[in-house]
């Protein structure tokens, strides 16, 4: 007997000893899932993520404390093998910009791997939405439902589907986006019933590789960007996973779609190209019900156009062609991301530069052909995410290339070049207007 209790209080003192050494790896690892402000290039969500540090690890515990039926790794890069999550970055929580709202973004990569046969794609999203999506609102939301400056959040989870192609089974990912505003989200975390729970989820948006998934409210987009606040910023940050949208600038505006506005910069005078008359009136102010219509009579051509374009223009899965607004104008933003050689690396305007040259040139062209019939906005923004091949640091930089729609019209035909579109443009890096000249910038002379 006295042997036996001395077992016990051996096995008791173990249990203590790998408990707490449990909870104290838990504590080391949760808030290293929570991206560090500095990191964040936009004032604004920096100094939300600041503000919001302690709430933030609170979530990271909370969230990894739960068993979910499958592997979890938050992550700021998707579609990632196991063995490659592993060792990269697992910091994801982060305020950011989705279009033009204000959210919380988690991003993650689920391994899950569900039977293409056995369950079709509605079903495989809703899976993801009620086994890992779920459990991670109902840790986030209580934290930051009473935050005002905070529109939505926005989760993005990356799970396998298995399936026979030619007789041989492959594993590739899918990619489940779900917006649900705070409003929302707050009456998601007081409901009392399953009914309740699933009227609130209902009013988010649910998308699958970049699409509104198909049997889920399709007037949900319109909600997400109805509850937008008016914005009045440029956008400052990109994440590689993050579709973030462009935020008007606060120069003077546009008066005409038929205007190309020409930056003053040095030299550029010998490539630019005369600017149309003045309109006499002032443009109608663009607001989000415009927005909405305009997203709505145009869905069709963007669906097209996000099927053509995906394979060369790497569109980012959860933020599907757009209407923003921009210059007291109607813009239409495809997010993508640009990957150029590790040799390539160099200044920021370099780094744009190239961006142009090797991607966002090629695309005008079938971008244009493939809206056919022009619809009735001003201009593309081109907004990408330009990584750098065989590095682990993520995103260089955040390039947005915005042109109207007159100086796209030139570029198609081949009566302006490159330089002359880029003059007749805005280009925004990492939410800062600048001036580039393709040929300097690319010598590796810099210029602001």
């Amino acid at each position: 007997m006295p042997r036996t209790s001395v077992i016990c209080r051996s096995c008791r003192h173990a249990w203590i000893w790998v408990l707490a050494t449990g909870f104290a790896a838990l504590a080391n690892i949760a808030p290293a899932q929570v991206l560090s402000p500095p990191e964040i290039r936009d004032v604004a969500m920096r100094e939300l993520q600041q503000k919001h540090m302690t709430e933030l690890k609170n979530v990271a515990r909370a969230i990894s404390s739960h068993q979910f039926p499958y592997r979890l790794y938050f992550s700021r890069t998707l579609d990632l093998s196991e063995q490659q999550q592993q060792r990269g970055d697992q910091r994801s929580i982060r305020f950011d910009k989705y279009r033009t709202q204000t959210v919380l973004e988690i991003t993650a990569n689920y391994y899950a791997a569900y039977s293409a046969e056995q369950m079709q794609k509605e079903a495989r999203a809703r899976r993801t939405l009620q086994d890992v999506m779920v459990p991670i609102l109902e840790a986030a939301v209580p934290e930051f439902g009473d935050e005002e400056k905070l529109q939505a959040f926005a989760l993005e989870i990356s799970h396998h589907v298995r399936k026979k192609v030619l007789g041989v089974m492959t594993e590739n990912a899918e990619n489940v986006a779900f917006v649900l505003p705070r409003e929302a989200a707050k009456q998601f975390i007081a409901a009392q019933t399953p009914a309740e729970r699933e009227a609130a989820l209902l009013g988010g948006t649910l998308f699958v590789d970049g699409r509104p998934l198909e049997g889920w409210p399709s007037h949900n987009t319109e909600m997400v960007a109805a509850e937008s606040p008016k914005p009045s910023s440029p956008r400052g940050d990109i994440k590689p996973t993050v579709g973030s949208a462009v935020l008007p600038s606060t120069s003077p505006g546009i008066t005409s779609p038929l205007w190309p506005p020409t930056l003053p910069s040095a030299g550029a005078s010998a490539n630019a190209v005369p600017p149309a008359r003045l309109a006499a009136e002032p443009r109608p102010e663009i607001t989000p019900d415009v927005l909405r219509k305009l997203q709505s009579s145009n869905q069709e051509a963007l669906d097209r156009l996000a099927h053509d374009l995906d394979r060369d223009a790497h569109l980012v899965s959860y933020a599907p062609p757009a209407f923003i607004a921009f210059h007291q104008g109607a813009y239409l933003q495809l997010s993508m991301t640009t990957t150029l050689r590790e040799s390539e690396s160099g200044s920021q305007y370099r780094v744009a530069a190239l961006a142009f040259d090797e991607h966002v040139a090629h695309l005008i062209r079938p971008t244009l052909a493939s809206l056919k019939i022009r619809p009735d906005f001003d201009g593309i923004d081109f907004s990408t995410s330009v990584w750098l091949a065989g590095t682990a640091t993520g995103s260089v930089e955040a390039v947005e290339f915005i042109f109207p729609t007159a100086a796209l019209a030139c570029y198609e035909r081949y009566d302006c070049t490159g330089q002359q579109l880029i003059n007749q443009g805005y280009v925004l890096i990492n939410g800062e207007r600048v001036n580039l000249d393709l040929q300097s910038a690319e010598a590796g002379n810099g210029q602001r």
